[in-house]
């Protein structure tokens, strides 16, 4: 990489955060390793790093509650560490605002991946809709496009989305979700497809960070503006 990437690792095991910090490093990226949530997020706030990586059970302050608290000021990619794929822990970290999870232990070269799928989809938040307007929207100066009544507005080259007039705060993960439900309103998107476009994952992912997201955009831009179809997955309303 021609600048390092840099990134905040929050874990309270020795052996794990010393051997993953290690591994990123070999593989480019500068790290700050921290031991607990507490001094994780002082280091976030000092630092402003490009990426966090928080475990979720660390004490002070547990890593669901960083990753809130890191949400609430920044757009900051996150991705949760979790001993347990079945955990709640999962869901919590997502709905909190992370944008993927990685379950423990972990191979180093799939975390490595994983860092920077996240980082090329924050790099290109506005890829997935550079196609012509589809019918059910319309364009209004070239780049901006209107649903329905007109109460929702994406602006593609200004990645900024307004509701009824008023401007809505999206992460880049949810902007590139909305990005590929707009380029194709009407249209169901399987929940693998989701995760491959917006993911990048060239492999099978978890489905449950799809479900996540989709009721997290849905809070924001209404929530009958994105149906699930059963069985299929989901469509944006035209």
């Amino acid at each position: 990489m021609s600048e390092q990437t840099h990134v905040l690792f929050v874990e309270d095991d020795d052996v794990i955060r010393e051997a993953t910090q290690l591994a990123l490093e070999r593989d480019g990226f500068a790290v700050t390793a921290m031991p607990d949530g507490l001094s994780g997020l002082e280091a976030f706030r000092a630092n402003r790093p490009d990426i966090a990586l928080l475990d979720v059970m660390v004490p002070g302050l547990d890593g669901v509650s960083l990753c809130r608290r890191i949400r609430d000021e920044s757009t900051v990619p996150v991705i949760m560490l979790s001993a347990r794929a079945d955990s709640i822990d999962v869901v919590l970290g997502l709905e909190a605002g992370a944008d993927d999870y990685v379950t423990k232990p972990f191979d180093g070269a799939v975390l490595v991946a994983r860092i920077r799928a996240v980082l090329r989809r924050f790099g290109h938040a506005s890829g997935s809709a550079n196609g012509p307007a589809a019918e059910g929207h319309s364009s209004v100066d070239g780049s901006v496009l209107s649903f329905g009544d007109g109460s929702l507005e994406i602006d593609t080259e200004g990645m900024e989305v307004r509701r009824g007039g008023t401007p809505v705060a999206l992460t880049p993960t949810e902007m590139r979700l909305l990005l590929e439900f707009s380029s194709a309103p009407g249209t169901v998107l399987s929940r693998d497809k989701l995760l491959e476009r917006v993911w990048d994952y060239g492999w099978g992912g978890d489905t449950r960070v799809v479900d996540v997201h989709v009721q997290r955009l849905r809070t924001k831009i209404g929530q009958d503006r994105i149906e699930t179809v059963r069985g299929f997955g989901y469509k944006l309303k035209a």
